[in-house]
């Protein structure tokens, strides 16, 4: 890192090393002994450090590893942190008066197959304390979209052999959005979620216009549960149309409207009906389906929210300014994606040696607290993270699947923990 003193960029490190070894705990719990404690509050305290300071190397590393890909989505979303009942100086209302926090909009970079590559940009701020909040504020907070996609405009200019395609959910939306893309000359695609039946320049309305005749083919996949609704398989019929969207004095935007229809759903099953907005063409049902592929990675960014919510427990900060808060997340963002990461490269490859994400001590306490004895070789990723989520709760049977976060993240914590005892023993004993 670089914030300026070297004393400081120590810090930072090794606070990151704390906070990943104990995402769940809180700041005391995850540092060793009371010294570090108060350095970290120190730390996070300090008003000379910048919480984007804190993430640029990361930052950085991210748009490394995007280079090696010749396609990226880059994911996008809001997501609101309440800290009610804290009081934390800086922090606004959410949706109402009496709940007090703040905004996360992150920009997430996924490959197609949802690799997390890791957090591209973010934005954080609290709604102001206004008496009559209106328009001013949901302005201000709508202008994120376009913003977003700008930057990763900028970014795709300097990637010549990797296409980064901006994707959001129904918030982007936005003709201004749009139409900044289409000024640029595009160079990074969008693909959002439509939340506008518009009306078209020859007066049929967007989606009744883009069903218009036979579908170009059907999609089938499991949707995974969520929000309270089990797996099941979906199958949709889709739909795809060039259009030319009323822009006012502007004129209008060129774009390729998706209408993916569910058929068959099971009684009492609301079906799922997706319409999509992108500037890409799509002329065949390969290139339809290749788009809502791409869509439906957007649920990697939820993902993310959700290890930093529920893993790092970020919303029970105990920090006495936003300011604080801030350089707090900036860490806590970095963790979460790497525990994302793990799950993930887990599942998509599986034979990878173990030693190249943990180390020695980490491997060998897994298999300690698992009561397993290591293997002869090298033991892989997916062997490694079957046996540290068996520690968080993970029951490793036959029809179980692949683990998720949440059994990751707490098993990593015992981990951890026999990593650091073995080391002491070692330097006990020498």
């Amino acid at each position: 890192m670089a914030l300026g003193d070297e004393r400081l960029n120590k810090r930072a490190k090794v606070l990151m090393e704390r906070l990943s070894a104990k995402p769940t705990a809180g700041i005391p719990m995850a540092c060793r002994g009371w010294g570090e404690t108060v350095g970290a509050y120190r730390f996070l305290g300090n008003d000379e450090v910048d919480w984007q300071a804190i993430l640029a190397p990361h930052w950085e590393r991210t748009r490394s590893r995007m280079r090696a890909h010749p396609v990226v989505l880059c994911l996008q979303d809001t997501t609101e942190l309440d800290f009610n009942g804290q009081g934390i100086a800086g922090l606004g209302r959410l949706n109402y008066e009496a709940r007090r926090g703040m905004y996360l909009h992150p920009t997430y970079a996924v490959t197609p197959e949802r690799e997390p590559l890791g957090v591209l940009d973010a934005w954080m701020w609290a709604r102001e304390d206004v008496d009559e909040p209106g328009e001013r504020t949901s302005i201000k907070e709508s202008a994120r979209w376009p913003e977003g996609y700008e930057r990763v405009a900028e970014l795709a200019t300097g990637m010549a052999t990797t296409r980064l395609v901006y994707v959001a959910d129904r918030e982007a939306d936005l003709m201004e959005m749009m139409l900044r893309a289409q000024t640029l000359g595009t160079p990074a695609d969008w693909l959002v979620r439509a939340k506008h039946n518009r009306c078209l320049p020859e007066g049929a309305k967007l989606w009744s216009h883009t069903c218009a005749g036979e579908p170009l083919g059907e999609i089938v996949f499991t949707m995974g549960s969520r929000h309270g609704q089990k797996a099941r398989e979906v199958r949709q019929q889709l739909w795809a149309r060039r259009v030319s969207l009323p822009a006012g004095k502007a004129g209008t935007v060129s774009a390729t409207c998706i209408v993916a229809r569910e058929i068959g759903a099971p009684a009492g099953t609301k079906p799922v009906e997706w319409r999509l907005l992108t500037n890409r063409e799509a002329a065949t049902a390969a290139d339809v389906v290749e788009l809502i592929d791409w869509y439906r990675a957007r649920w990697e960014i939820e993902t993310f929210f959700h290890v930093l919510k529920n893993g790092c427990r970020i919303e029970a900060l105990q920090l006495s300014a936003i300011e604080r808060l801030e350089r707090a997340l900036a860490l806590f963002m970095v963790v979460a994606w790497r525990i994302a990461h793990l799950m993930r490269t887990g599942r998509t490859c599986p034979e990878l040696d173990a030693t190249l994400f943990f180390d020695p001590d980490e491997i060998r306490g897994a298999y300690l607290l698992t009561k397993k004895k290591p293997p002869a070789t090298p033991p892989t990723i997916n062997e490694v993270l079957r046996l540290i989520a068996t520690l968080g709760g993970f029951l490793a049977r036959k029809g179980d699947g692949e683990p998720g976060v949440k059994t990751i993240w707490l098993g990593l914590q015992r981990v951890m923990d026999a990593a650091a005892t073995i080391q002491a023993l070692r330097d006990e004993a020498a």
